[in-house]
């Protein structure tokens, strides 16, 4: 079959919001809100208070993500929920007072479009909370309860709070603030279908999909897709699969998932045996041990190798997000580190994504710690964000950085180089991750390859049949 993906996350630069921690409005227009206590801003983040973020303060800094080049926005969970990060739906229909209500993201849908920005909404849809109205109706009446069946119910008494006790439902991960659905209930299929739909209705723009390979119901996503689809054939759905992806990725499900197989050999390349393993060794990504550029070589054309090249074109890359540790922490504080990879995301084929705060240098351990405040513009790195500035301008300018094809042309030490090349437009681009000055012969024998520098330092000396390149120490150089 011929898979089709949605043109426009090909040209996209995403931007991932935690709505609690970006930007809490200047411009109170709800009363609600105005006898809320909300934790210090810059304090350190809790697992259970609030910063008082709100999609009012996204619009407000509609300038700023312009002006950085944004073009889509990943929202983590808005909905109704009793969590700074909504992972415990109460209410799919309704947008969480705190950020706003419905008024509120409909006001910000209206301003993203009106700058040609995308928004994509969090899918929590293999489990929702204790709150939820479905499952809060079985606490209540137990057994009488007419909503039973939506969930995996395995014995009585029910405990929802007690851990001294069986929960007796099915939750994920053993949370048992987090009931399960039972997808086999057609009727339970139906309202998560409906959600789907209502919400790409309303006019955002697509659905990244939260732990979906728990939900194992035959047919589920194919529907999925075939319902949101039907309403808007340009729609965006990615998974969260943090491993190879290809049973989700035939044509029939998803259009791209995050790509982690892609954030750790970058991170594990580019930051070496800086790596703060006590930050990773837990998730289901190994941005270690360190990699040579063999290895990375290795390690990126056998992942370009897994998926046909319309999806690798819809994949969601990144370095970090709300469920890992920020990649400046991972690199022990290193901004070359954070450069390299930076320089690596923004060429590769496949959206790049950048967590709130990367592009200023926000730090950050394992969650809550990685989910801190924006800061304030007087702690920007204002280099690393004229970085990311630069290097999402390059890729808006060059198509061939975001469709052309992929080439690894170099690998060797601790230098790296690969071609971008769409019909006659060729860049190349070269890391020299070590700590040492390096210099790089390119053989091109009946070919010719760019000579201009874009981006970065370096020296590019041209002569019959080879280029030259003299690589600073932890550089990276972008010819076209």
């Amino acid at each position: 079959m011929q898979i089709h993906t949605p043109n426009w996350v090909k040209h996209a630069i995403f931007y991932q919001i935690f709505p609690d921690r970006f930007s809490r409005t200047q411009q109170l227009k709800q009363k609600l809100l105005q006898a809320v206590s909300f934790e210090d801003w810059a304090a350190a983040p809790t697992l259970y208070g609030y910063k008082g973020g709100d999609l009012w303060g996204v619009i407000e800094k509609f300038d700023y993500l312009s002006d950085l080049g944004i073009n889509a926005i990943y929202f983590t969970p808005i909905f109704q929920s009793a969590s700074n990060h909504r992972y415990h739906t109460h209410d799919y229909y309704r947008v969480d007072p705190l950020l706003g209500g419905n008024e509120a993201f409909k006001a910000l849908l209206d301003a993203a479009h009106a700058r040609d920005i995308k928004v994509v909404l969090d899918g929590v849809f293999n489990h929702a909370s204790r709150g939820f109205f479905f499952f809060h109706d079985i606490l209540e009446n137990g057994q009488l309860s007419p909503w039973l069946d939506w969930f995996k119910i395995e014995g009585w008494p029910l405990s929802p709070y007690n851990v001294e006790q069986p929960a007796n439902y099915a939750c994920w991960d053993n949370n048992r603030a987090l009931p399960q659905f039972n997808h086999a209930n057609p009727v339970v299929r139906e309202y998560i279908m409906e959600i789907g739909e209502y919400w790409i209705k309303a006019g955002i723009d697509g659905w990244r999909l939260d732990v979906p390979a728990c939900v194992e119901a035959e047919g589920f996503w194919q529907e999925f897709r075939d319902r949101v689809k039907a309403i808007n054939p340009e729609a965006y759905i990615v998974g969260e699969i943090w491993e190879d992806a290809r049973q989700w990725l035939d044509g029939t499900q998803f259009d791209g998932v995050m790509n982690y197989l892609f954030a750790a050999p970058t991170i594990a390349f580019t930051a070496g045996d800086r790596v703060q393993v006590q930050y990773v060794q837990d998730r289901s990504y190994r941005p270690y041990p360190a990699m040579f550029a063999v290895e990375y070589k290795e390690a990126i054309d056998k992942l370009l190798g897994l998926y046909d090249w319309e999806i690798q074109l819809a994949q969601l890359n990144l370095l970090d997000s709300h469920d890992t540790a920020r990649v400046l922490t991972i690199a022990g504080g290193d901004r070359a580190s954070v450069e390299l990879a930076t320089l690596l995301l923004l060429t590769f084929p496949g959206a790049p994504s950048i967590y709130y705060g990367d592009e200023v240098g926000l730090p950050g351990g394992i969650d809550p710690d990685s989910r801190q405040g924006f800061p304030p513009e007087s702690q920007w790195n204002n280099e690393l964000l004229a970085l990311h500035r630069d290097l999402i301008a390059l890729r808006h300018r060059h198509e061939a950085l975001r469709i052309g094809n992929y080439r690894s042309v170099y690998a060797s030490g601790q230098c790296y180089v690969f071609e971008r090349r769409l019909e006659a437009q060729v860049l190349l681009v070269a890391v020299n991750a070590g700590t040492e000055p390096a210099r790089v012969t390119l053989e091109a024998p009946g070919q010719t390859y760019p000579e201009k520098v874009l981006f970065g330092p370096g020296q590019v000396e041209a002569a019959e049949g080879h280029l030259e390149l003299s690589l600073p120490a932890r550089s990276g150089l972008v010819l076209g």
